[in-house]
C-alpha cells in the first residue's frame, strides 16, 4: 500500500498530459457551456485546470469553441479541437490523445467539480502495470472520464468513430483496461466525490451550495 507521503511525492513528480473535454453548450443548463459555470469567483474549466496541474505538467481543453476559453485561460493551457465532425467524448477523447505529448493522460469531462489529482494519482499505479487505462469503479458504476489512459488507445478510438461509436464506455471492450476500485481510494482517504458531475440547473444549484454556503439560491443562478 502507498503511504499518504508517498502519494504526494507522486502528485509532485509525475509527468502527464490533463484533457478535458468541453463540450458545446448543454440544453438542460439553458445553453451555457457547463465547463463556464461559476464557483467560488471562478469558472469550473479554471477549477479543473487548477487541480489537474497538481498532478499533470500539461493541460489540454478540448472544444468545438475555442473562442471562450482563449479568452480565460492561460496561454499554457493548449486549445484544441475534434478530428472528426461527429458528437460525443470519444471523439474528444480521440483528439486530446493525438496531441497529448506525454505517453499518458488524465482525461476528464468539463462537468466534473470535484476531479482530484490525489485519485488520479492512485489510478496511475494501476496503469504502470501493463494497462492500456486504468477506469475508477466507486458507487457501483465505472467512470471512463476521470480515467487514466496511454496514448495508444488513440487509435482504437479512431476505428470506433470510424464504425460509428461515440461514447467513452466502448472504448474499454477494445483496450487492455483495469478498472480501480472504490476501496483503493477510502483506504487513502479519499472521498469518492470525485465523480460527481453536473447535469441540471438543480445540480449546479446544489454543488455550488455545497461549496459556497453562503450563497442564496438567487446568486446560484446560472447565467
Amino acid at each position: 500500500m502507498t503511504s499518504s507521503s508517498e502519494l504526494e511525492s507522486e502528485v509532485r513528480q509525475a509527468m502527464l498530459s490533463g484533457i478535458i473535454l468541453a463540450g458545446g453548450p448543454n440544453r438542460r443548463m439553458g445553453g451555457s457551456p457547463k465547463s463556464l459555470l461559476r464557483f467560488g469567483g471562478e469558472s469550473l474549466v479554471e477549477r479543473q485546470v487548477r487541480e489537474m496541474r497538481r498532478l499533470c505538467d500539461e493541460m489540454i481543453v478540448v472544444t468545438d469553441d475555442p473562442l471562450p476559453y482563449l479568452r480565460l485561460l492561460d496561454r499554457n493551457v493548449r486549445i484544441i479541437t475534434d478530428y472528426y465532425k461527429a458528437k460525443g467524448p470519444l471523439v474528444g477523447i480521440h483528439a486530446g490523445l493525438m496531441l497529448a505529448t506525454h505517453p499518458q493522460a488524465w482525461i476528464v469531462g468539463c462537468d466534473m467539480p470535484y476531479v482530484s489529482a490525489d485519485a488520479a494519482a492512485v489510478q496511475r499505479e494501476t496503469l504502470r502495470s501493463g494497462a492500456q487505462a486504468a477506469v475508477p469503479h466507486v458507487n457501483g458504476g465505472l467512470y471512463p472520464l476521470h480515467g487514466l489512459y496511454d496514448r495508444s488507445c488513440a487509435q482504437d478510438a479512431a476505428k470506433l468513430i470510424e464504425s460509428g461509436e461515440t461514447s467513452a464506455t466502448a472504448l474499454l471492450k477494445h483496450v487492455a483496461w483495469k478498472e480501480v476500485r472504490e476501496s483503493a481510494f477510502v483506504e487513502r482517504g479519499l472521498s469518492i466525490r470525485f465523480v460527481a458531475n453536473v447535469n441540471t440547473k438543480e445540480d449546479y444549484e446544489a454543488i455550488r451550495s455545497e461549496l459556497e454556503p453562503s450563497m442564496t439560491i438567487k446568486e446560484c443562478e446560472v447565467s
